[in-house]
């Protein structure tokens, strides 16, 4: 898939807080069974499915995320390390940050029937823009949320406040044409970003064992914490896409301070 990218918000590095939170999320459908002591390869998805079921409670959310753009961009890992609080997980050496584009649907709480479903039907639906890294803590292979928008106000200001997430508001237009070509278009306070992607007519398959693809897509835990970053100098090295899945999202739990 080929991929433009526009100008992203930059904002200064302040300190980070210490209190962290992880997150975990299961993505259907599940891969072949493998090791769950190693999270980064192939098949993950039906270990951290498995793993997310065990702890009472869970999970915590349903929805479905369709047409996800992830647009990859290279850049310093020294760079890089001072604006993230965990240890950088490279490939090679390599360290990457992607932009995340993608409309979430019919997000409900897994209890409560229709009736808890109405409920959170304000913010069921919206789209996001997330702008990740890629972490490892405990020798576990995690992404971490250097910042995201929202399209929604509300989801926007309940995310900081309920689980730590670094949400802002934007104006977001996601559309696709001509069969191939999905487009969006983000414009918030102190920036904008705009991306075309020409989607290759090929079926979607499973990444490789070993290859950048799965080292930047094959990940079901999220680490978050409180603060800001910012990030320069990258390049674009590529792209992916996928036109949705279904997503089990889990409790946020704390872990011990690193810092």
């Amino acid at each position: 898939m080929n991929a433009a990218g526009g100008s992203a918000e930059r904002r200064p590095t302040k300190n980070l807080a210490t209190n962290e939170l992880v997150g975990r999320d299961s993505i259907e459908p599940a891969g072949n069974g493998i090791s769950p002591s190693n999270f980064a390869i192939s098949g993950t998805s039906k270990i951290a499915r498995r793993r997310l079921l065990s702890i009472r409670g869970e999970p915590l959310f349903f929805a479905n995320w369709e047409n996800l753009v992830f647009i990859h961009y290279e850049t310093d890992p020294q760079e890089l390390q001072s604006c993230v609080p965990y240890d950088l997980d490279c490939y090679h050496g390599r360290a990457f940050v992607s932009l995340v584009a993608f409309t979430m649907r019919g997000m409900r709480p897994r209890f409560g029937g229709s009736l808890s479903a109405l409920f959170f039907k304000p913010i069921s639906t919206h789209h996001f823009l997330n702008v990740r890294t890629y972490v490892t803590h405990r020798a576990e292979p995690g992404i971490y949320f250097m910042q995201e928008w929202l399209s929604s106000r509300l989801a926007a200001w309940l995310g900081p406040c309920s689980f730590g997430l670094p949400y802002r508001f934007a104006q977001m237009n996601y559309h696709g044409n001509h069969g191939h070509v999905r487009r969006g278009k983000i414009e918030a306070s102190a920036g904008s970003f705009h991306f075309c992607a020409t989607v290759e007519p090929n079926d979607p398959g499973i990444c490789a064992p070993g290859s950048l693809d799965e080292f930047l897509l094959e990940r079901y835990t999220a680490f978050t914490q409180f603060g800001k970053c910012r990030w320069e100098g990258a390049r674009c090295i590529g792209a992916n896409y996928s036109s949705g899945v279904n997503v089990w999202m889990g409790w946020p739990h704390a872990i011990e301070s690193i810092l």
